[in-house]
């Protein structure tokens, strides 16, 4: 994927050009259809996502507890914090994502703790 595609998610925003063009090689852009489960609630994680273009929904339970859309992430609780999903999370329009899997992920946390430490920052805030 093409790095100036991660210029407009505000995670990324900040970070210089290298940064950005080692990130956009660990991830790849998925077209996601209306109607698609992308994690289950109490299955295990093993992706992290970020939402390029479209919307989705968060359920806990049988409770919708937030909207996700362009520029938000999710997946990282996961692979942080608990190793199984703590929200089901269902697109509710056509999407474009940008996954990075596990593997991709903790070499992302090896090599640039920075980024790290947002995500790390962007879970206490919704834990909290």
């Amino acid at each position: 994927m093409d790095a100036k595609q991660l210029e407009g998610v505000g995670l990324f925003s900040t970070l210089p050009k290298g940064d950005l063009e080692r990130i956009a090689r660990w991830m790849d852009q998925v077209d996601v259809p209306a109607g698609k489960e992308l994690t289950s609630e109490g299955g295990f994680g093993h992706e992290f996502f970020v939402i390029e273009d479209g919307e989705a929904s968060v359920r806990h339970g049988d409770r919708e507890i937030a909207t996700l859309g362009p520029g938000d992430f999710f997946g990282e609780i996961a692979l942080l914090e608990t190793e199984r999903r703590t929200a089901t999370v269902v697109s509710t329009t056509p999407m474009r994502v940008l996954v990075m899997f596990e593997r991709e992920f903790r070499q992302m946390e090896r090599e640039l703790p920075a980024v790290a430490d947002r995500v790390r920052s962007a879970i206490y805030a919704r834990l909290h």
